[in-house]
C-alpha cells in the first residue's frame, strides 16, 4: 500500500523519533554519570522488548497496511513509552511530560500511517510505561526489588522479587 506524501511525512517523524528520543536520554543519562539510572533504564529496555516481540510473534496480527502479520503491539510505542516512563520516573514531569507528548505523537504516527491499530499502540504504551514503573525508582527502591540472571545451562533468563 502505497501512503500518501502527509502519511509518509508522519510515519517518518515517527521512525526519526524512535531513535533520537532515546539517544537524547541516553546522552543525558551519560552527561549526569547516572549509573543506577542506566541500569534502570537497560532493565526497562529489556523488559520491554522482550514483552513486545514475544506478543508480536506469538499473536501475529496483520497490520492494517497488509505488509505484515506483526501488528500486536506496537514496538515504537512501547520503546518511547518505555523512554518517557524512565525519563518521568528518574527525572521528574519537567523532562517527562515532553517525553510523554513525543511518546504519544509517535503512537498516533502509527495509527495515522496505517501501521497500527489504537489497540495496538495502546498495548504498546502500557508495556512500555508499566516497564518503566516497575525498574525506575521510586518504585525500585520502595519495594525492595531485587533483579538476578538464571541459568540452566541451556537456558538464560532473569528472575524479580519485591515486597509489596
Amino acid at each position: 500500500m502505497e501512503l500518501s506524501g502527509a502519511r509518509k511525512g508522519v510515519k517518518t517523524s515517527g521512525d526519526v523519533l524512535l531513535v533520537a528520543m532515546p539517544l537524547a536520554t541516553l546522552t543525558g543519562v551519560l552527561i549526569e554519570k547516572d549509573w543506577t539510572g542506566l541500569k534502570q533504564a537497560a532493565f526497562t529496555t529489556a523488559t520491554t522488548l522482550g514483552a513486545t516481540y514475544l506478543l508480536k510473534y506469538t499473536v501475529k496480527k496483520q497490520r492494517p497496511d497488509g505488509s505484515d502479520n506483526h501488528s500486536f503491539p506496537s514496538a515504537h510505542t512501547s520503546i518511547l513509552f518505555a523512554n518517557a516512563g524512565f525519563v518521568q520516573r528518574r527525572y521528574g514531569w519537567k523532562f517527562g511530560a515532553p517525553a510523554y507528548i513525543i511518546a504519544t505523537y509517535v503512537g498516533w504516527s502509527r495509527t495515522y500511517g496505517k501501521k497500527h491499530d489504537w489497540w495496538d499502540v495502546a498495548a504498546g504504551a502500557a508495556i512500555g510505561a508499566g516497564s518503566a514503573y516497575i525498574f525506575t525508582r521510586p518504585f525500585a527502591k520502595k519495594h525492595n526489588l531485587s533483579i538476578a540472571p538464571v541459568s540452566d545451562g541451556e537456558h538464560f533468563g532473569l528472575t524479580a522479587s519485591f515486597t509489596l
